[in-house]
């Protein structure tokens, strides 16, 4: 029971986790003592991040552009050209766009639904071999998606594509969970509003009343996305799959 939240020791991966909700997925997981990769498209903002998260333990920068088949398969690559088995996946890559409806375009779904839904499931395709060599039944490998509570409810928002995607995300979770048991776990977190670069002009416009509509009355802060992370990549976690857990302060139970 010492241990119960402990991931000290284990490999992960976090795509997108150069910025935003990744960033302070992969920050949480260095500072417990995993060995982390993050992706993010652009090498240089990968490597400075990572550099940065190197000061508090050991993060290595992988850039990948995941919006395709191949992007996906050369992260995977890349991670089984230096590893034998992989512990924990964050499946966190992805992109939004708003527009009114009249102007919503192909190009912005295919964009959208390329990134957030096929990278996640190309990602996890191509490194399932490694979370296969760490998982057995009773040391589950864990797969993370980060999903949305857009994904949960229609939101105010004309983000079309990035909604839909979230609930496909979601959906994805749950079919996975049930084809990988019992050696791989497969949750999704939901988050709802926390600072970041996807956030920023929402926040900066409406972020004092979200805060103020949101039971627990603040937007989310790096440790409560890096500790749902962590539980579901721990001990504690390991009797959990298919489940999709809302972090966003009670917000989706009350809109």
């Amino acid at each position: 029971m010492d241990d119960l939240f402990s991931i000290e020791g284990k490999t992960a991966v976090v795509t997108g986790g150069s910025r935003g909700i990744g960033l302070m997925i992969a920050e949480g997981f260095v500072r417990a003592g995993a060995k982390v990769y993050i992706s993010s498209r652009k090498a240089d903002v990968c490597d400075e991040a990572a550099a940065q998260l190197s000061k508090v333990g050991t993060c290595l920068s992988l850039p990948a552009d995941l919006s395709s088949e191949d992007g996906c398969r050369q992260l995977a690559d890349a991670v089984i050209e230096r590893e034998d088995r992989l512990d924990i996946l964050v499946n966190n890559a992805g992109a939004t766009w708003g527009a009114p409806l009249a102007d919503y375009d192909e190009a912005a779904w295919e964009r959208v639904l390329a990134l957030n839904v096929k990278g996640v499931f190309h990602t996890t395709k191509f490194l399932l071999p490694l979370l296969q060599a760490a998982g057995t039944q009773e040391a589950p490998a864990r797969v993370i998606n980060i999903g949305s509570i857009n994904g949960l409810r229609a939101p105010g928002l004309e983000t079309y594509a990035y909604s839909t995607s979230k609930a496909a995300v979601h959906h994805l979770t749950v079919h996975l969970a049930r084809q990988f048991a019992p050696n791989i776990t497969v949750n999704a977190i939901a988050p709802g509003s926390f600072e970041s670069k996807m956030m920023a002009a929402t926040l900066e416009a409406y972020g004092e009343t979200i805060a103020q509509s949101t039971p627990l009355k603040r937007i989310g802060r790096p440790e409560d996305v890096a500790g749902t992370a962590i539980f579901l990549s721990s001990v504690g976690g390991a009797y959990l799959t298919g489940t999709v857990i809302p972090v966003d302060g009670g917000l989706s139970v009350v809109s």
